[in-house]
């Protein structure tokens, strides 16, 4: 029943693809159409028209084809360059290697501080107290604070990037 419904309507299945808008593709629709209907005989059993069933089943199949195609097209449009440039999700392999080395040599610097200088840093940078503060707490003017943090800073980033 199937082969025989297709054959006879085939033509006026093209030819309504084609009016709307479907005709490049027609005959791929069309094709899908039987290998749905196949799949299901009994679908074309119920129709009371089965010329008309076909052919607004192929039209359907033809809209559901380009909306599709549409959204393959939006997804896939951009170029290697846009796609490269989507920042991934979790970062690369050998950033964490990276991170765990520059650790190691901060921590490293941190160490090789004299103590006072180790102490003025810590404070400040861990445990976010203010130069005042810092100041306030061990005794020494808010000047020799600065001056400690700056040298602690400088000897820090230098062995940090040293290898970089």
């Amino acid at each position: 029943m199937l082969n025989r419904a297709i054959e006879e309507h085939y033509e006026e299945m093209k030819a309504t693809l084609r009016r709307r808008g479907h005709g490049s593709d027609a005959a791929d629709i069309i094709h899908e159409l039987y290998i749905r209907f196949a799949e299901q005989p009994e679908k074309l059993g119920r129709a009371h028209s089965i010329r008309a069933f076909l052919s607004r089943a192929a039209v359907n199949l033809g809209i559901d084809r380009a909306r599709r195609n549409g959204l393959e097209q939006r997804i896939f449009s951009g170029s290697e360059a846009e796609g490269l440039a989507v920042p991934a999700s979790t970062p690369a392999p050998d950033f964490m290697l990276e991170v765990t080395d520059r650790l190691r040599r901060l921590k490293d610097a941190i160490r090789e501080l004299p103590c006072t200088r180790r102490a003025i840093f810590v404070l400040h940078r861990l445990h976010q107290l203010p130069p005042d503060a810092i100041a306030q707490k061990l005794g020494i003017t808010r000047v020799t604070v600065d001056r400690h943090l700056r040298a602690a800073l400088l000897h820090c980033l230098e062995r940090v990037t040293e290898s970089d």
